[in-house]
């Protein structure tokens, strides 16, 4: 299932989604497990993969095209009906903010539908540097991951964004330590990536020649 800016309304009572955004260059286990993680805990009917038209933090950097990335996420999303891809995040002019994201989303999805966004446990703690966070806090709860290394003073952070600590879902979900990084480094020394990401998408990067 892809959905463009505008799903189709239907019978959406008590609907939880979950919004998984990112560069997804290349999509790999982590994303997929985090996924299935949010589904079964929160009971999640669905989760949206949101590529980024042109991520914030990483103006500058050389990313691979649109194009790609998207394709890859079909790819590895395409083993369960319950991921689908979200197009919302694409086309816009300039930086790639959440807070947009989210606004695009809601004006295709009914009230009824309660969206869940997705973050690591580093992001929380980085969460007053968002553009806007009192707002996504508003459109969207707050699906958190542990990462190693990383915590966020919940009480300090209530402090500044009040109504932050009621909007937070903490998932206990397996940690896998797998970065886009690492695997584009692995493809330019000619190193295995099948451990990491899905086959079809190792098969893409080689048709590809991303990343060489």
């Amino acid at each position: 299932m892809i959905y463009n800016v505008n799903p189709p309304k239907t019978d959406t009572t008590q609907i939880k989604i979950g919004v998984l955004g990112g560069t997804f260059d290349p999509p790999h286990w982590g994303h997929l497990k985090i996924a299935a993680a949010a589904i079964e805990k929160l009971g999640l009917s669905e989760v949206m993969f949101a590529p980024a038209g042109e991520p914030p933090h990483k103006l500058g950097q050389t990313i691979s095209p649109i194009e790609h990335r998207v394709e890859m996420v079909r790819l590895a999303i395409s083993q369960d009906p319950r991921w689908v891809l979200s197009y919302a995040d694409i086309g816009r002019e300039g930086p790639s903010y959440t807070v947009e994201l989210l606004r695009t989303l809601r004006r295709g999805l009914s009230d009824a539908i309660e969206l869940y966004f997705m973050m690591g446990m580093d992001s929380l703690a980085a969460i007053l540097t968002w553009r806007e966070p009192a707002e996504i806090i508003r459109m969207a709860r707050l699906a958190v991951f542990g990462r190693p290394g990383f915590s966020a003073d919940v009480d300090k952070l209530e402090s500044q964004l009040p109504g932050l600590r009621s909007r937070i879902e903490f998932v206990d979900a397996e940690r896998i330590e797998i970065s886009a990084s690492e695997i584009q480094r692995r493809v330019r020394a000619g190193e295995s990536i099948a451990e990491m990401t899905p086959p079809i998408v190792a098969e893409y990067i080689e048709a590809n020649r991303l990343y060489k």
